[in-house]
């Protein structure tokens, strides 16, 4: 199954037959350290930047429901957030290994390896960076 947004994902992990975790990473966009005019002109149009891990949270599939609730909850934690990063964890344990997954997410994303996740907007859409 193509997963094009977020509902899709929560069909999908609903439907496996092990139990999982859905680990997300929420990255706010934000100007790298020392920024060229370029840089800072394509930030300016919503466009380059650099993703920085702002909250980390694993869930149930069960626990969610879909992108307006999860957005409403991360209001909650007083941080700002652009880009969504997820991966899902399987197993019995999963929930016992849940946080060490999740230090490697952040890890993996402040060096810029994204293209093991899935990335979501706001709205719940599948999002290509890259």
């Amino acid at each position: 199954m193509a997963i094009s947004c977020y509902a899709d994902l929560l069909d999908e992990a609903r439907a496996q037959p092990e139990p999982q975790r859905l680990l997300f990473v929420f990255t706010r966009a934000e100007l790298p350290d020392h920024p060229s005019e370029e840089q800072r002109r394509r930030f300016e149009q919503g466009e380059g930047g650099v993703l920085t891990p702002v909250v980390c949270v694993d869930k149930a599939p069960e626990e969610l429901s879909d992108m307006a609730a999860l957005v409403a909850e991360s209001r909650e934690t007083g941080a700002d957030w652009d880009i969504v990063f997820v991966a899902a964890l399987a197993g019995e344990d999963a929930q016992a290994q849940a946080e060490q997954h999740l230090n490697r997410m952040v890890e993996s994303l402040k060096m810029g390896n994204i293209s093991q996740f899935l990335a979501f907007d706001r709205q719940g859409e599948a999002v290509d960076i890259g």
